[in-house]
């Protein structure tokens, strides 16, 4: 009786394991139950088997269950581990490849600014170069008053500024043939003076005429004229105020009365002179107006923004640079022209419409080729590489590469660049979407 009690025992704990097997995948369902009959064919086949015999049934039997619980297990993960592989392959597919994460805190922090790239209007542009030089009306010319050797005042070099009516140089004739011809005139006067004071209290007595005593003051008269009032033979005097742009002689030179001696420039008003190629002979009716960048500057200026327009007309002229086709603009100087340096100027022509275009400051060079970065969501960023058109140096055509509405990284590049090295998802990211 006891051995059948054993029996049922066995059979029982193997019904009850049954449904916890089904509630697994199909696959291991089906393990499961092969398990069992197994397990259930053994018991069978121990039944006129001695209570010992049934003992070491039933112990094989647990051994079984617990092989049977190890299996379970491990398919369980082996299945949720590649459910995890599944989820994660599914989340790259939807991010392009090298996808730039960084959080909006962080962009905000560090100044990342981006602009919605949208067709417009964009100017035919031909690159040049050129060079700053003063306006015709905005100059004059310094002379000797007198014929000797200059001495330039105190502190007067090139880039001096002067003042209306200063004196910029004295002139001496003191060592020359014939004198210094103002102190000829100076001793004149004092000979006419003299004889002026003699024959006043004579004419008042009336030793003297009339006569005598008139030409005697018309001497003095004369004499006072063409002294200057100045010990030295002579002076260069600024007409305006404005900066020496030019010394046309050198200390101690000798000049002669009515010798240019510097040039002063008001600069107010400056003027810019391109040098178009002549393959280029038929876009100078178009253009309008220009963008330049001074050799000492890496900001690029707009004639716009300081009143410029274009002087001369449309047609060509004859320039002193071979094979160049001079084109003139005059504009008002703020105080950041210098004249005479040399410049980039980008000529500006006629407009086409409908250019995708961004500034030049979002473009990237690197091995050739050309980069902007588009935001796709608020944390993620894609380096895009793009083909460029016309440059007018402000704004640069994208050809090939951009869509509109899209919206390209202009300012606080340097940290998106940093955080695309870096390759750091930033905290609180997940890949998961």
């Amino acid at each position: 009786m006891l051995k059948h009690f054993y029996y049922g025992l066995a059979i029982a704990t193997a019904l009850m394991m049954t449904p916890s097997c089904r509630q697994n995948t199909p696959e291991q369902d089906g393990l499961g139950h092969h398990h069992h009959h197994h397990g259930h064919d053994h018991d069978h086949e121990g039944h006129n088997h001695s209570h010992e015999d049934h003992d070491h049934d039933q112990d094989h039997e647990e051994h079984d269950h617990e092989g049977h619980e190890h299996e379970h297990e491990h398919e369980h993960e082996h299945e949720h581990e590649g459910h995890d592989h599944d989820h994660e392959g599914h989340t790259h597919e939807a991010e392009p490849a090298g996808a730039i994460h960084l959080e909006p805190e962080q962009a905000e922090k560090f100044g990342v600014e981006v602009t919605q790239i949208m067709p417009s209007d964009f100017a035919e542009v031909v690159k040049v170069s050129g060079q700053i030089e003063s306006a015709p009306t905005d100059r004059s010319v310094v002379t000797a008053t007198a014929s000797g050797t200059i001495s330039f005042a105190n502190n007067i070099t090139e880039g001096s500024a002067v003042k209306n009516g200063s004196t910029i140089a004295t002139i001496s004739g003191r060592g020359f043939a014939g004198g210094d011809s103002n102190e000829a005139a100076k001793a004149a006067l004092e000979a006419a003076k003299r004889e002026l004071e003699r024959i006043t209290p004579l004419h008042a007595d009336g030793i003297v005429s009339t006569k005598e005593y008139n030409e005697a003051k018309q001497a003095y008269e004369q004499a006072a004229a063409a002294w200057s009032g100045r010990s030295s033979g002579g002076a260069a005097v600024a007409h305006q105020n404005g900066v020496i742009t030019q010394l046309l002689v050198k200390q101690g030179e000798y000049v002669s009365t009515g010798q240019p001696v510097a040039v002063i420039s008001g600069n107010t008003r400056l003027t810019l002179r391109a040098d178009l190629p002549e393959k280029y002979y038929n876009f100078m009716p178009t253009v309008v107006s220009a963008n330049f960048r001074p050799a000492y500057s890496d900001q690029t200026v707009s004639l716009a923004d300081f009143n410029g327009k274009r002087t001369g007309g449309s047609t060509a002229v004859v320039g002193t640079r071979a094979g160049y086709l001079p084109v003139y603009f005059s504009f008002d100087n703020n105080g950041s022209a210098v004249p005479g340096s040399y410049a980039e100027v980008y000529l500006i022509g006629s407009n086409r419409s409908d250019v995708i275009s961004v500034p030049v400051q979002a473009v990237s060079e690197q091995q050739g080729l050309h980069f902007v970065y588009v935001r796709l969501d608020e944390d993620c960023y894609e380096k895009r590489n793009v083909q460029l058109g016309n440059n007018n140096g402000k704004t640069v055509e994208i050809k090939k590469g951009l869509n509109p509405g899209e919206e390209v990284v202009t300012g606080g590049m340097t940290f998106v660049k940093l955080a695309e090295s870096s390759g750091v998802v930033p905290e609180g990211h997940s890949h998961s979407h």
